[in-house]
């Protein structure tokens, strides 16, 4: 993962802003899409399984064209499936079921302070002040939204499938970050993308078990804060703009700019996704959890966009800040 690497580093970099910027805005209308096919009696799991397995028939044939991948970069595919694919939408969709989307989101988007963690303690990596301080505000934020004070009024069990779902989503930035100082030998990013959408509908095939699913759902109506939706529009808007729009864009931002940079854009999804369900699903959040909204999205960005502080050379005197993370206690 090039981490450390500032806009500057990657070429194209409006064209990377753009397309981060519109796969933050396709990831955001998932959940807001998903939520009224649960509770019209799908399983959480199914909705994932229906969403992974559609748009993996979607991106077959691209796989097909970029089958010398299964050769040349079978981790990279398989930890795309599991972590990027099946992962975060299983663990982000069933936390749906438990608690409201905006929650759900601003709970995943802690990923981008976890990233720092990646490069700090696996990278091994010091990382400055600046980036300390976005984790203690995102943390602190998300108490607010929890509203920790009331003895943690949300589901306990939705807020750590949530939290799973941010550390998946930490491998959705690192991998797909391989490979991208390679070259021409760079993995292809839409042939990562289809295999890892075919990865994550076997695992999710094997978890979901979509033989039992409630087929009819689908060829009825849902309803959407009052209004009567074909669950079928809703399934083809999960399936093609919030998975394949969303990866695609996704994961060609991150190849443009960096990890670092795209997760800073990424945050307006969850600002995104709770302005969405507000909006649509009357999902209204008290002024306190607003607020710790708002300081999550900014402790995750001062995190993401304060680049790590490279090493010292022999002889050098530590820059200030760097000297918090030389005495171990940065993130």
């Amino acid at each position: 993962m090039q981490a450390s690497e500032g806009i500057k580093g990657k070429p194209g970099r409006g064209v990377g802003l753009g397309l981060a910027l519109l796969s933050a805005v396709a990831f955001g209308g998932s959940g807001v899409a998903a939520k009224p096919l649960i509770e019209a009696g799908l399983d959480p799991l199914h909705v994932v399984w229906l969403r992974v397995a559609g748009a993996a028939l979607v991106m077959l044939p691209v796989a097909w064209r970029h089958r010398g991948l299964l050769r040349s970069r079978p981790a990279l595919l398989a930890g795309f499936g599991l972590l990027a694919v099946a992962g975060v939408q299983a663990c982000y969709f069933a936390a749906l079921s438990r608690i409201p989307v905006g929650v759900a989101l601003l709970i995943e988007y802690l990923a981008p302070a976890l990233v720092l963690g990646w490069v700090r303690f696996v990278q091994r990596r010091p990382v400055t002040r600046a980036a300390a301080l976005g984790v203690v505000l995102a943390v602190g934020g998300l108490a607010c939204v929890v509203e920790v004070w009331a003895g943690l009024s949300f589901d306990a069990v939705g807020l750590l499938l949530a939290l799973g779902a941010a550390c998946c989503q930490v491998g959705y930035f690192v991998l797909s970050d391989q490979g991208s100082d390679a070259g021409d030998d760079a993995p292809d990013p839409l042939g990562v993308i289809a295999y890892g959408l075919l990865v994550g509908t076997l695992v999710l095939t094997v978890v979901a078990r979509p033989w039992g699913m409630d087929w009819s759902v689908l060829a009825a109506e849902a309803d959407l804060d009052g209004s009567a939706v074909p669950a079928w529009v809703l399934l083809a808007w999960i399936v093609l703009i919030a998975t394949v729009v969303a990866y695609v864009t996704g994961v060609l931002s991150v190849r443009r700019l960096s990890p670092q940079v795209a997760g800073v854009v990424a945050c307006l999804e969850a600002v995104i996704a709770t302005a969405l369900a507000w909006v649509v699903l009357g999902e209204h959040l008290s002024a306190p959890q607003v607020v710790g909204g708002a300081v999550v999205l900014v402790g995750a960005f001062i995190a993401q966009s304060s680049a790590p502080a490279e090493p010292p050379g022999p002889g050098a005197v530590p820059a200030p800040e760097t000297e918090l993370s030389r005495s171990g206690s940065a993130s």
